[in-house]
């Protein structure tokens, strides 16, 4: 199976590196293509760095990824994986792998990540995909990544990925011996990680991310993944809302005059 690893961490991100070997030790015939740099809170944007029309590219080299061809692309996930459908890195793939990000994504707040946004652009666009992170803190912290884990979880679910949805993964950060179990769960209302106004001045405003630690509600993403299990939920991309009365209006099944 041909498959493309990409995330919004960047091309030198170990969780990356981690997810692609993954793929690529169960045999399938994996390509990298990941933003040259961070593009985290991306959502499905469509930018790229181009010049006269052309995206920069680089192939490079990832020593634990032997074997494997790599490129770093001035783009965003959503765009990189789009143009991955197109044949911008030989055969189109069947299976978009996402991550594995550095932090949750969970709830509704996956509207905005960049690692769900590239694994929706996918399914948008005739492939397979699961967007998968890791319940680790973003930044300024000393706590060890298990990212084994959370790549050997993702084998572990591969076989699910049998429809147009994305299977969205959240896996708490212990080794892979102390996970409790992996557990279906619906979407939390925001999410674990969540935006306050911190600073409020003359022309300025500065924000904070914080992430919560309790009050989770049950059976969500984040009450699975606070009591130490890998939380999955199936998510379709956008589409529209039949079920949605629109008073007054045409219906699907009516007739459309005009423009």
């Amino acid at each position: 199976m041909r498959i493309l690893v990409t995330n919004d961490d960047g091309i030198g991100s170990p969780g990356l590196h981690f997810l692609a070997a993954m793929a690529a030790g169960a045999g399938h015939e994996v390509i990298v293509a990941a933003p040259a740099k961070e593009a985290s809170g991306m959502s499905a944007a469509l930018t790229a760095v181009d010049r006269d029309g052309h995206i920069a590219m680089q192939e490079v080299t990832v020593p634990a990824l032997p074997g494997v061809t790599c490129y770093a692309v001035s783009a965003s996930p959503a765009f990189i994986v789009l143009i991955a459908t197109r044949g911008a890195f030989g055969a189109p793939p069947e299976v978009v792998l996402s991550g594995i990000n550095r932090g949750p994504n969970t709830g509704a707040a996956v509207l905005h990540s960049g690692t769900v946004g590239a694994a929706f652009t996918a399914v948008a666009n005739g492939c397979r995909a699961m967007a998968v992170s890791l319940d680790v803190a973003f930044r300024g912290t000393l706590e060890v990544a298990h990212w084994a884990t959370a790549a050997e979880l993702a084998g572990v679910l591969m076989p699910l990925l049998t429809g147009p949805f994305v299977l969205n993964v959240n896996v708490p950060n212990l080794e892979s011996g102390d996970v409790r179990g992996i557990r279906r769960a619906h979407l939390a209302e925001f999410g674990m990680v969540q935006m306050s106004l911190l600073e409020q001045g003359e022309g300025y405003v500065k924000m904070s991310l914080e992430q919560l630690e309790e009050g989770a509600e049950p059976g969500s993403d984040d009450a699975w993944l606070l009591d130490g299990y890998a939380a999955v939920t199936a998510i379709y991309p956008p589409r529209q809302a039949l079920d949605v009365p629109l008073a007054g209006l045409v219906d699907a099944s009516g007739e459309h005059i005009g423009g």
